[in-house]
């Protein structure tokens, strides 16, 4: 493809130079350069990629895209553009073949729920339609198997390869997370959706965003993108109006966009009724535009509902029949690290979940208690070097609605554990915690505390890190797996042989 053919597409343009130049990659990083390369610079947060254009130039770059005006006397091929990320996805999309055109495409957003969300769409379509794509926090997946997730939503060009991938592997639809930094950064522009989900807004991202006006402005973003994305396509937002700021959201898009309410309340287009909650999973009454369903799902609590009705509204949105996806939601897969079970033969239960928020941790320990435990063992810490705000507010939560509560390491990356398991615990006002900095004796100490009790009867809630596979340090990243190691501490777990009758108080 060459130079004129990749920028036909990009707006507000200016090209200096040969246009007929064969492209052969496209890139942002300079030491990737090769004959053949267009070179992207882009303003990140920390470096500047124009610094790096001799460098590109150096390495044989064919073609330059850049916010700058083209040096005097350049004699190469030099693309201007207004803003470089917004250029360099219009680019990649073209250099692709402009994959989202020839797929279904969902994109959630939102604070929590997510993950479940998108593994709920690529469930429904794989049914319905065949083989889907997934792209999130977990894996991805191109059609023929997993990847490991380097991000939850990939950068400009990388997003593009995994949908060309998709579609070369006849992938009919893809069902992605789209992330407010993604957002913030442009890295969907190049996609054409057709629906956009938005899940909640909770505090989560302050170090990045600064306020919770400029996080939900970042969220709303997208749905920007949905009414200038042009082609063929007519997307639909589908949103939680239960949420504050989702109802904000849909107000400001009535008339603009289709908008899909879903939530409890009676405004709601799909809305949900008469939940009943077991170990085993949830189900309710949905009413969906005149229609009555039953819904069962293998997912436990209440804020699995909206992540159901997200996923059922898009479904119905992109004419996948109602029915059929209702009836495919008794079969839904298991979400790694989203209130996964672990302890399947224990007279306890013990449950690994991501979440890393007040509002997740919330809905979390809120559906632990629906279960009617004799008692809550929560697990829990905060991410080093991310928003310090939330801390406190981690261990209110988990002090409001836990038996006891185990703070411990959750990848401190520069900080020290000792500091910040201090903020967290600022936040409890009693002295029904103990502090355990090594994440793998908390979750034995956990487990042990839930085993001690005659009759059993005792949830452990382990959360924070959920699916992740590594605990990262200043220098380091050391494999930990919550889901791995709960389970090699309960394989060697015995039934005491004599239990003080009604449990006994933990020590601290």
């Amino acid at each position: 493809m060459n130079v004129k053919e990749l920028i036909e597409e990009v707006q507000r343009c200016r090209a200096y130079g040969p246009l007929d130049r064969e492209i052969r990659a496209v890139t942002v990083n300079s030491r990737a350069v090769r004959e053949g390369t267009l070179f992207a610079a882009i303003r990140g947060e920390t470096t500047d990629g124009h610094d790096y254009i001799g460098s590109a130039l150096e390495a044989g770059a064919s073609a330059i895209l850049a916010e700058q005006d083209v040096p005097e006397l350049f004699r190469g091929t030099w693309i201007q553009v207004p803003d470089s990320r917004r250029g360099i996805a219009e680019v990649a999309d073209a250099f692709h073949g402009r994959p989202s055109d020839h797929m279904m495409v969902a994109g959630v957003t939102g604070t929590n729920g997510k993950t479940t969300t998108a593994f709920i769409l690529q469930h429904l379509v794989n049914r319905a339609r065949g083989r889907c794509g997934l792209i999130g926090t977990v894996h991805y997946d191109s059609g023929l198997g997993h990847k490991p997730s380097s991000h939850t939503t990939p950068d400009w060009i990388a997003v593009q390869e995994l949908l060309a991938e998709m579609r070369s592997h006849d992938c009919k639809g893809v069902a992605m997370e789209v992330s407010s930094h993604a957002l913030a950064q442009k890295r969907v522009h190049g996609i054409r959706f057709d629906a956009a989900i938005f899940t909640n807004l909770t505090q989560d991202h302050l170090d990045y965003h600064g306020t919770m006006e400029d996080y939900f402005l970042a969220k709303a973003s997208f749905f920007d993108h949905l009414i200038e994305q042009g082609g063929p396509k007519k997307p639909a937002a589908i949103i939680n109006i239960d949420d504050p700021w989702g109802r904000r959201l849909a107000r400001s898009l009535d008339g603009k966009l289709e908008v899909v309410r879903f939530g409890m309340g009676n405004q709601a287009d799909f809305r949900a009724t008469g939940l009943r909650i077991s170990m085993q999973g949830t189900q309710f009454s949905m009413t969906a535009r005149g229609r009555e369903f039953l819904v069962r799902t293998p997912y436990i609590g209440r804020f699995n509902v909206y992540n159901v009705l997200g996923a059922l509204a898009a479904a119905w949105s992109m004419d996948l029949n109602l029915r059929e996806a209702v009836a495919g939601m008794a079969e839904a897969p298991q979400i790694p690290g989203r209130m996964q079970n672990v302890a399947e033969a224990k007279p306890f239960r013990v449950y690994v979940d991501y979440a890393h928020t007040p509002d997740a941790l919330d809905n979390a320990l809120r559906t632990v208690r629906e279960l009617e435990p004799r008692s809550i063992i929560t697990v829990v810490g905060c991410g080093g070097d991310r928003d310090r705000t939330k801390r406190p507010l981690m261990g209110a939560v988990a002090e409001q609605h836990s038996t006891w509560t185990i703070l411990t390491s959750d990848n401190p990356r520069s900080e020290k554990p000792e500091d910040i398991l201090a903020e967290i615990a600022a936040g409890m006002q009693g002295e029904r915690f103990e502090v355990i900095p090594d994440r793998r004796a908390a979750i034995a100490r956990a487990i042990e505390l839930a085993g001690a009790r005659a009759g059993g009867g005792d949830v452990v809630l382990i959360a924070g890190k959920g699916h992740e596979q590594g605990q990262i340090f200043a220098d380091r990243v050391e494999p930990f797996d919550d889901v791995k190691v709960a389970q090699d501490i309960l394989r060697n777990w015995v039934m005491p042989e004599r239990t003080r009758e009604g449990g006994r108080r933990p020590e601290r």
